[in-house]
């Protein structure tokens, strides 16, 4: 009586409902936690590169500073920016006034020269033939020794002054070639062929040559352009001359251009500006950069001085090779090859399935995609990340189960 007492409608639902919550607790703490969320992507064919990237700048094959060595006004300038000259062709006239009576001068210089030189050799002349005359009386005891030993005393004498006349001769001449050659300065040719790249002083100008040659124009080959790529410390080790290499532009990233690697410099970059011993050893605490050296044809004249190249040599490269992403791979192991883990298609398909862990031969890797010699086949997933399953997904699951 009194069981049937205590079994009472209430006591009843109370009990049935903690069975319950302690039966879902037990489910949801001994349940198997759900597989982490994983990342897969195929295994393709495709082209593999790999590469030093390296920043340029474009210059011309040669540039040259067309200076002037007369002092003077720039009387004509018979050139414009952008003009091509060929070697030879006038550039600028220089005021040549002082220069033309400096060459006047030199001449009058040397027919004075002359004219004293024709003097002094009538003198010789003249004192030749008295010697002769003396000679022959004294031979006779009709002259005396005296006036002979006199005689051949002035004709040494007049020998000398004939040999300081001819050297007299000889630097007026050097003094008149030296003007005429002045006077030429005046007239700036072109040094060789190009494109009028700068013009540097302008018509009117004066310049002066005496204490620096003053520079008119600037002359550069465009035909063949030249770009110094600055290579990095860390990769110029693997850089050899003769490598192909490509870069594009930052105004036109399209447009490819090939070439070859021509050189590669032995000292770092910073050699070219530094002016002592101690500055031109580099900073360790610096980036230390060399410059890889190629050239490139310029026929339509797309490339300008100064541009900036973004440049890439290419160290080697495959074709049609097997690729996955460089992050699927795993631990390296002592024989070479790479773990990686391979989920089965259909299984990729349903979202579900274990990794099987497999190990490959890897070939070229350049850090974002790897070549696969051997032990993956075309199509195959591979795990390329591996996330836990979200805190939700749990009590999703339970909710599902119950």
């Amino acid at each position: 009586m009194k069981l049937r007492k205590w079994f009472t409608p209430w006591r009843v639902a109370i009990a049935l409902a903690v069975l319950v919550v302690a039966s879902l607790a037990v489910r949801s703490h001994f349940k198997a936690p759900p597989p982490p969320a994983i990342t897969t992507t195929a295994v393709t064919r495709g082209d593999l590169e790999m590469g030093v990237l390296a920043t340029g700048t474009i210059e011309a094959t040669k540039l040259v500073s067309v200076g002037a060595r007369a002092t003077g006004e720039v009387k004509h300038l018979y050139v414009a920016l952008g003009d091509k000259v060929n070697k030879g062709d006038l550039v600028a006239e220089i005021d040549s006034k002082q220069q033309d009576n400096e060459l006047l001068k030199a001449s009058a210089a040397l027919q004075s020269a002359r004219a004293d030189l024709n003097a002094r050799k009538a003198t010789l002349k003249q004192d030749e033939l008295a010697v002769t005359r003396l000679r022959a009386l004294v031979a006779i005891d009709a002259g005396s020794h005296g006036d002979l030993e006199v005689a051949e005393a002035n004709l040494d004498g007049a020998r000398a002054a004939v040999t300081v006349s001819e050297s007299a001769i000889v630097q007026a001449q050097l003094a008149e070639d030296t003007a005429r050659v002045n006077v030429g300065y005046a007239h700036v040719l072109a040094p060789m062929d190009g494109t009028v790249v700068a013009i540097v002083t302008e018509q009117g100008q004066t310049v002066n040559a005496v204490q620096m040659s003053p520079t008119i124009v600037k002359l550069a080959r465009l035909d063949t352009m030249t770009i110094k790529a600055q290579i990095s410390e860390a990769d110029v080790p693997r850089v050899k001359t003769g490598m192909p290499v490509y870069f594009t532009l930052l105004g036109d990233p399209d447009t490819r251009y090939d070439t070859t690697l021509r050189a590669v410099e032995p000292g770092p970059t910073t050699l070219a500006t530094d002016t002592t011993a101690a500055a031109a050893t580099p900073s360790t605490a610096s980036a230390i950069y060399y410059n890889g050296i190629f050239d490139v044809p310029n026929p339509q004249g797309k490339l300008r001085i100064a541009m900036t190249a973004q440049a890439t040599i290419v160290l080697d490269k495959a074709k049609d090779a097997l690729l996955i992403p460089s992050a699927a791979l795993g631990a390296r192991g002592k024989d070479g090859r790479y773990a990686v883990r391979v989920v089965s298609e259909a299984a990729a398909s349903a979202g579900a399935g274990v990794p099987q862990e497999r190990k490959v031969r890897i070939g070229l890797n350049n850090r974002v995609q790897a070549q696969v010699l051997d032990g993956l086949k075309a199509g195959e997933r591979v795990v390329t990340s591996e996330a836990p399953a979200p805190a939700g997904a749990a009590s999703a699951a339970s909710g599902t189960d119950k």
